[in-house]
């Protein structure tokens, strides 16, 4: 046996009112049905694959929990950081040295923290200085 794919991240959320708006305003993913549980939770899906995985509580561990970070593979670089800036988000932009790709990194509401990557031939944002 062997792993032979990603199935979903889950992360931990303090506010889910937050969360929802965040996941869905921002990465534009699609809260989807979630299976009866005995707690609060959200599923996020991207097409028909339940891809992110949020669960209430009452408290968080210090900001990140137990992962580094999730990935996404996105398009329209220069749109989501003009997003990300419109909405105050703090975040990161890196043109990834050998493979070209562009990478933003930043945070959810609970601490979580993203990367979203877009392709090499992706237009940069229109203040991007370079590194």
């Amino acid at each position: 046996m062997k792993v032979h794919g990603m199935n979903h991240f889950t992360i931990l959320a303090k506010d889910l009112e937050a969360t929802r708006s965040f996941y869905t305003e921002i990465l534009g993913l699609k809260e989807g049905y979630r299976p009866p549980m005995s707690f609060p939770g959200i599923w996020f899906y991207a097409g028909k694959q339940p891809i992110l995985h949020v669960i209430g509580r009452k408290s968080l561990p210090p900001k990140g929990g137990v992962f580094d970070h999730m990935a996404y593979s996105a398009k329209n670089l220069a749109g989501m950081v003009a997003k990300l800036k419109a909405k105050g988000i703090e975040h990161e932009v890196i043109h990834q040295a050998g493979s070209e790709v562009w990478q933003v990194f930043f945070h959810d509401p609970n601490g979580a923290k993203i990367e979203l990557d877009f392709a090499p031939d992706e237009t940069p944002p229109p203040d991007y200085a370079g590194r």
